[in-house]
């Protein structure tokens, strides 16, 4: 096991390491179309090659399979890789899904799943991803996850397109999530304390109104919002970002992102969505948030 992380969950997904008795997905997923054309021929004929295969796999100390089940009936859908290549400088991500689980969003949510769960050893600089150029779907969701492209390469007479997610974006997106998820109170109370270790303690977070702006410090922004979220008035409420645009210049950051909420307001269904820019900056090594501005839609 390369970083000791056994299994991963995220919103609709669970990702346990690749085992023995995964052979029969492993057969279907080696043997798919998608695979063939895209990945290539492993010689996987039959399910005894599968878990011959598997076990090449669990073998290695270089690689790290994941297998992408559906939270809800535990059906096996993808594998996400993280792979030590000789011919490449950083560890390498990558992802394989059946294609009736194509196009809905798990291969982008696995994937950050398993990045922001690696450990800073392996995130000191980079993660890459490698892809044929026929593979556009997976240049899209690349490009989707913020891999920035780097150079082509030809790797046993195959050209190969080489992205790149540098260590502050993939910090920056981790801060992102986890700001967001700071009022979410669908399976637990709100971590509000966190607050704190994510903001700068004199961060500032503005609300675009109609009229103007309510501005808050830290603590009168997150008071109201505990009561809430804690006395029975908003319940099974989550905010999640659904769109972002990161850009980063040496020590600073700003990030525009589409946010979706929804929950029970007093009872009643309640759902919304609207515009957030967060600003970071980088300080011995870590980011901060120092300003949130806001508008909802109308």
């Amino acid at each position: 096991m390369i970083n000791g992380i056994s299994q991963v969950s995220s919103e609709r997904l669970h990702l346990t390491e690749l085992q023995v008795n995964d052979y029969n997905f492993i057969f279907e997923l080696v043997d798919s179309p998608g695979w063939l054309n895209f990945i290539g021929d492993r010689n996987v004929k039959s399910a005894t090659d599968a878990l011959a295969y598997i076990e090449k796999i669990i073998a290695n100390p270089d690689v790290q399979y994941w297998t992408v089940r559906l939270k809800g009936d535990g059906t096996p859908i993808g594998i996400i890789t993280l792979i030590k290549r000789q011919y490449l400088d950083h560890y390498d991500i990558g992802f394989a899904f059946l294609e009736a689980y194509t196009g809905k969003g798990y291969a982008a949510e696995a994937t950050l799943a398993v990045v922001h769960e690696l450990p800073h050893r392996l995130l000191s600089e980079k993660i890459l991803a490698i892809t044929t150029e026929a593979n556009l779907r997976s240049i899209k969701l690349l490009e989707e996850l913020n891999f920035i492209f780097e150079k082509t390469i030809e790797v046993d007479n195959k050209i190969l397109r080489q992205y790149a997610l540098n260590a502050d974006q993939i910090q920056i997106d981790k801060m992102t999530q986890a700001f967001f998820a700071l009022f979410t109170n669908i399976a637990e109370a709100p971590q509000f304390d966190r607050i704190n270790e994510l903001c700068h303690q004199q961060a500032q977070i503005v609300k675009k109104t109609v009229d103007g702006a309510e501005i808050y410090d830290l603590k009168s922004f997150i008071e109201p919002r505990k009561k809430i979220l804690t006395d029975g008035t908003l319940t099974g409420f989550s905010e999640c970002e659904v769109k972002a645009e990161t850009r980063i210049t040496g020590n600073i950051a700003q990030r525009f992102s589409r946010y979706e909420k929804s929950g029970r307001l007093q009872g009643s269904e309640y759902r919304g969505s609207g515009n957030k820019m967060l600003q970071f900056m980088k300080q011995q090594g870590k980011w901060q948030i120092i300003q949130v501005i806001w508008e909802d839609n109308a």
